[in-house]
Formats: C-alpha cells, structure tokens, sequence
C-alpha cells in the first residue's frame, strides 16, 4: 500500500495510519487510493475484529484534500475539457467512508490533531473517536467554494443536530477538542501524549469483544436513523436472533453464571 498509508493487524486489530505527517496527512491520490484499499482490507478480513484509523505525527490526524496536488489536477482538466479531478468523490472518499461505516467490526478513530475537510469526515465515519486535547475540527468546504463530501452532510447533524451542522458547513471554522466534546463528536478526550495509547487501548478492548454483536449494534444503529419504530423494532428481532445464535453468546452466558470474564471468539 505504499508509505501513505501503513497497515498492519496484530491479535485481530487492523491498525490503519494516514502517513503524510509533513503535508499535514492531506490526500494525494496515492494516499486516497491506499486508505481505500486498507479500509477495504481490513473491513473484508475476517481475522480483524475491529480497526483503529489513526496518523502520524502530532500537526495533524488528516486535512482532506491535499489542494497542491488539487489545484494542478483541475488545470490538467481545464486544458483537456474533462472533469476528472472531482470523480476523487466516487473513486475514494465515498468507497472509504462506505467501508469504514458499514463494515461488520468497530472502528475506532485516534485523533491526533486537525482533522479538517475528509479528514473530519473519516473521523466522523468511525463508531468511537479518542481525540488528542489538542486536536480540532474544521468542516473546511465552504472555504474552498465546495459542498459536504464524505459523509459530512450525513453523519454530522446526526451527531450535533441539523442546526449546528449547517452553521458549522456555511460558516467553516476551527473546534477545539474541547468543543466537540461538548458538541458531541467526542468520545473520549485525552492528553496529546497519551492519545495513541489511549486510542489502541480502546481498539484492543473492542478487538477481544463479541465481534457479532458490535456489527448487529452497528446496524441496527444506521438502520434506525432512517427507518420508522416499527421498523426498527422488526430489524433489532432479526438482529437479536443473529447475535443470540453467535459462539460468543453462549461464551458470555455462560461466563456470567460462573462469574468469570469472557473469553470472546469473535464469531
């Protein structure tokens, strides 16, 4: 996958890391094209039981679209009358945000700085984010004369409610990590130093867990969001049956009545 990107899995955690530190983790091509191909990896390797998306360095966690490599993209395209340089929504950012939200497994995002534009969007896309202290968060759009890509106008008023997200999107500024804290985009907050631990700490949790019952939680979580009670309520029974069938639930049950801690499969 090339050195924009590094991924490894260890004891069923798929560590994804955005690895451009001096560019401030923005995403050239290379770059989009390798954290597409890990995030599909791992989403697709059933030894991964959970991914923790992360990056190097201290500046930054990612801040989108790396716009030198964009600005020469869209004179390319200018000279030739074509329109390529914007299929990077089709080709990359949609493909990595679908597998990072849709992929039977937790994921995990350790945010170690800014995190701006897709970066910000890819942060939003995880199910848990670890954020440094002295991270923010920056919608960047509309600075650049363009609209919501990567999931932004999805996931965002979902976690901040609608009004918030517009305000955020037509007027773009930084957030503290103190700030999405109080939003709500934060999970859990921590001190820069500690944050890659902090955040493999919480992967690793997830990693030995019920693996079938956090990709039915995951589900039943995007289902609801845009279904009725009703369907929601049907949805959870079928999920429930699945999650009742797995190894891990009889583990667990069984863990409880001998009032030890589970040993989880993952299946």
């Amino acid at each position: 996958m090339g050195d924009s990107v590094l991924y490894e899995v260890t004891d069923g955690l798929a560590k994804v890391t955005i690895n451009r530190p001096d560019a401030m983790n923005a995403m050239n091509t290379e770059a989009k094209v390798a954290l597409r191909d890990a995030v599909r990896a791992a989403a697709g390797d059933p030894a991964v039981r959970a991914v923790l998306l992360t990056a190097s360095g201290t500046r930054a966690f990612c801040v989108g679209q790396d716009l030198k490599e964009h600005i020469g993209n869209l004179a390319a395209d200018r000279e030739t009358g074509s329109k390529l340089t914007m299929n990077t929504v089709s080709e990359h950012y949609n493909p990595i945000v679908r597998a990072l939200t849709e992929m039977p497994k937790p994921v995990v995002a350790g945010v170690n700085g800014v995190a701006a534009g897709a970066g910000f969007g890819f942060a939003l896309a995880a199910d848990f984010r670890v954020v440094s202290e002295t991270a923010s968060f920056n919608t960047s759009f509309a600075g650049v004369a363009l609209t919501a890509d990567s999931g932004v106008s999805w996931t965002l008023p979902r976690l901040i409610g609608a009004s918030r997200a517009s305000d955020l999107l037509l007027f773009p500024r930084s957030i503290t990590a103190q700030e999405a804290r109080e939003l709500g985009i934060v999970n859990r907050l921590v001190p820069a130093e500690d944050l890659h631990a902090e955040a493999e700490a919480v992967a690793r949790a997830l990693a030995s867990g019920p693996t079938v019952a956090y990709a039915a939680i995951k589900e039943s979580l995007a289902y609801g969001a845009s279904h009725t009670l009703s369907e929601a309520l049907e949805r959870e029974d079928v999920l429930q049956t699945r999650a009742g069938a797995s190894e891990d639930h009889s583990i667990a049950v069984q863990a409880f009545l001998a009032k030890q801690p589970p040993q989880y499969l993952g299946r």
